[in-house]
């Protein structure tokens, strides 16, 4: 097999500029969608189903891209078209999905349209991020690929530090964060409009700046002959063949997703209750405790910056890995407790170093495992099945989880904290390849 040759920090940095925009939007997604539909009057307790449709489209879509992807060959790239096409998609639903409450239709109408505009954005999004995994897993070789990820990881959380904040910036420059009952603030529909507007001149930029391998090419650098990689790759035949590695992380996976979809549910109703004392939608308190949740989250991704730079100074990967869930299953369960919004950034930098750890560990082991496999893509997408399955499962399950822990919104970040803990103890499991040889 023919060893790709090192990039240099800025091809690097090319392969995955576009993911900067592209993370604008999950986190504005991320951080207003239990805020909107609240807003528009839904019942705490239904909160977490509305968080079913995007890992339910993430899981459809992603392995689709995947698969189509490695068996398209065009002038502009195999991976490059459907990121394109996504983004172009995310950018017309995102002016759309935080106007769910501003067309004069009733509730339940305004409910339908925001779901139908949230299913379509997360398709979008969901078509958009999986191409930037797989161009780092076909153009970077094994020793630049813990490197590749990190820059990645770094882009990620800029881009979610950036979309966290917008609602709070607009509201300080004085855009109104109040409106009428069951209509979105324009704070938070301003700052849908200009990610939107980030994020396809983003995607632009890499679309510009990145060159993918040809056929031939690819398949020398990959061990593969020409026609490997394009032959029909049917799903469970991959499955059954897939490394023990693959799903192993998965395992790991479960749990952490899980965590995570509890957070982005929860914490605006955890800190509007504990820091603002209020479980009134529609006051005054509940908005700002919105834009606080967004300052939150932004100092959750400037915690992951740190310490992604951080993980790389570790030379045993799994301890990095495991004490980074941990001491983010700490900072869930520190939530529950602190009442003051400023003590608040405590529990959300430590959550940043699981986000961290998650957004770069995974994928680094996964690929490495699956060099010689063929496939990469549709790899890819169905291991993003470990991320969207646990999200729907804990979605599915968080109603009766809240009304098993009193209906007291705060207890479900402590029950994030434990699936946090539970997913640093499998990552003793996993065999880390590179560490192995």
């Amino acid at each position: 097999m023919k060893q790709r040759p090192n990039l240099s920090f800025w091809q690097l940095w090319n392969l995955s500029f576009g993911f900067f925009g592209v993370q604008i939007a999950y986190a504005l997604q991320s951080a207003n969608i239990s805020r909107i539909f609240a807003t528009l009057g839904a019942d705490p307790h239904n909160l977490s189903y509305f968080w079913i449709l995007p890992p339910l489209m993430g899981i459809i879509v992603q392995p689709i891209v995947g698969t189509l992807s490695d068996k398209t060959w065009t002038r502009f790239g195999r991976r490059i078209p459907y990121l394109f096409v996504g983004a172009a998609v995310a950018v017309l639903v995102m002016c759309l999905l935080p106007n769910s409450g501003s067309f004069g239709m009733t509730v339940s109408t305004a409910m339908i349209f925001g779901l139908i505009a949230l299913m379509f954005l997360d398709t979008s999004i969901n078509m958009a991020m999986q191409p930037f995994k797989m161009l780092v897993g076909d153009q970077v070789n094994e020793k630049q690929k813990g490197l590749a990820y990190s820059i990645q990881s770094f882009l990620c959380n800029a881009g979610s530090l950036v979309g966290y904040v917008f609602p709070f910036f607009f509201t300080a420059i004085g855009i109104a964060n109040t409106a009428p009952s069951g209509v979105v603030p324009d704070s938070v529909i301003y700052s849908f409009y200009v990610g939107a507007a980030i994020l396809i001149l983003c995607v632009l930029y890499t679309t510009a700046k990145v060159k993918e391998m040809p056929p031939k090419e690819y398949a020398e650098y990959h061990s593969l002959t020409e026609t490997d990689n394009e032959s029909k790759a049917n799903w469970i035949d991959l499955l059954k063949n897939a490394p023990a590695t693959f799903w192993k992380v998965g395992l790991v996976q479960f749990f952490s997703w899980f965590a995570f979809m509890y957070m982005w549910t929860y914490t605006n109703g955890t800190v509007a209750a504990n820091c603002w004392d209020t479980t009134d939608v529609a006051s005054k308190g509940y908005q700002e405790a919105g834009n606080w949740v967004g300052v939150l989250f932004a100092v959750q991704a400037i915690g992951s910056v740190v310490w992604a730079m951080i993980l790389p100074q570790f030379k045993n990967r799994k301890l990095a890995y495991s004490l980074s869930l941990i001491l983010g299953g700490i900072g869930f369960a520190m939530t529950a407790f602190v009442h003051d919004q400023y003590m608040m950034f405590v529990p959300f930098v430590l959550i940043g170093c699981a986000w961290a750890a998650m957004l770069a560990m995974p994928f680094t082991f996964v690929t490495n495992a699956l060099e010689g496999y063929g496939h990469m893509g549709a790899y890819l997408g169905l291991f993003n099945g470990t991320i969207c399955i646990p999200q729907i499962v804990a979605a599915v399950v968080g109603g009766a989880i809240l009304t098993v822990v009193g209906g007291v919104q705060s207890n479900m970040m402590i029950v994030a904290g434990v699936a946090l803990v539970l997913g640093a103890l499998c990552v003793s499991v996993i065999k880390d390849v590179k560490s192995a040889e």
